[in-house]
């Protein structure tokens, strides 16, 4: 039975990422025998120039009929005046809530061929391998009020960081199910000694955790969080976050990895259970990199190892998962690098490049 898929490039270096990471499925479908029928959408920028807005009905119809979506990312500097009617980032946060994506899964791997290629310390980054549970929908991003305007003292503006008991209740799930599979051991970060969302956090943390006695749970503040990425990772595992502080902290991590074209991230609309499928979008957490789009430097390995996290989570094909992760691995082993990830005496390649090598060591 063929597997349908929602392809969605997007701007930028998205469509020469998102290109190469299809190259790679390809691959997967020769050597596993699997059939993948793609069907493509405008979603971003290139959505609103050539249909009006960052996310169509028609195509989130689309991505609704799919078994999951690929996206490459998003964004246009045409559209940075915050006065601007829509943006292309609109587009994502439709796709997000249109689909009920609230489960964002942003995993942080050293691979040791690149642990000598980041500004940190080798001894202090070796072996550091955990995730990020991030919720999705919630929070700073959704809550309303959220508006600017004009008084007679001057402008003000206000967003509001909102949850609700039943939207922490099902982060937490996620995450001590996706501890479980792991170091049963959940980090969940808030800001309880300030913030009254945090304060819910906490006790529903607290609550799930009940349903969980095989699962350790520690409670740590986002600043304190922020410090031992940077300090020791290695003691980091499964962090569960809410939506802002999940987007910072990530974005920090990445570093760890060598650069933001190596995360992927994976965003679920229930609670994953091993060995069963589960709809989801996948992309890298890097964005649309405007000033390197059409000049095959982009790296793709992020987008590369989402669609390996799609392959897992969404297909329920964790062998050909793990071999797409084996072939990144194995031609970073071998020297070669796009132009974030080089080292002395590494062997630089274009994003075209990449794709080939990742796919003929995948022998599909």
């Amino acid at each position: 039975m063929p597997f349908k898929l929602a392809v969605l490039p997007g701007d930028g270096v998205g469509p020469e990422v998102v290109d190469e990471t299809i190259k790679v499925l390809r691959a997967v479908g020769s050597r596993f025998g699997h059939e993948f029928r793609l069907n493509y959408g405008l979603c971003g920028g290139v959505a609103i120039e050539q249909e009006g807005t960052a996310l169509s009905k028609e195509t989130l119809k689309m991505c609704k009929q799919s078994d999951a979506v690929l996206l490459g990312a998003v964004g246009d500097p045409k559209y940075d005046d915050p006065e601007a009617p829509v943006h292309p980032e609109d587009g994502l946060l439709a796709l997000r809530k249109g689909l009920g994506l609230f489960a964002n899964l942003r995993p942080v791997r050293v691979y040791p061929a690149l642990v000598d290629n980041t500004n940190f310390k080798p001894e202090v980054i070796r072996g550091a391998d955990f995730i990020f549970v991030r919720e999705l929908t919630g929070g700073l991003y959704f809550g309303r009020p959220k508006r600017q305007w004009r008084t007679s003292r001057g402008r003000r503006a206000v967003d509001s960081m909102s949850y609700s008991e039943q939207e922490i209740s099902r982060i937490v799930r996620v995450g001590f199910e996706i501890a479980r599979g792991r170091l049963k051991k959940l980090i969940s970060v808030d800001k309880a000694n300030v913030l009254q969302s945090s304060r819910l956090w906490r006790q529903v943390a607290l609550e799930v955790s009940r349903d969980y006695p095989d699962v350790e749970l520690e409670h740590m503040l986002v600043d304190a969080c922020s410090m031992r990425i940077i300090q020791n990772p290695r003691y980091l595992d499964t962090l569960v976050t809410e939506n802002t502080f999940g987007d910072i902290l990530t974005d920090e991590a990445s570093m760890l990895a060598g650069s933001m074209g190596m995360l992927p991230s994976a965003s679920l609309a229930g609670v994953p259970k091993e060995g069963a499928s589960i709809f989801g979008m996948y992309e890298p957490i890097h964005g649309s990199a405007p000033r390197r789009a059409g000049q095959d430097m982009a790296n793709p390995i992020a987008t590369i190892m989402s669609m390996a996290m799609m392959l897992s989570y969404s297909l329920a094909l964790t062998r050909e998962a793990e071999a797409v992760e084996a072939a990144v691995g194995q031609v970073l082993e071998e020297g070669y690098r796009t132009y974030d990830i080089m080292g002395e005496d590494k062997i630089r390649v274009g994003t075209k490049k990449m794709g080939d090598l990742i796919a003929d060591r995948l022998g599909g």
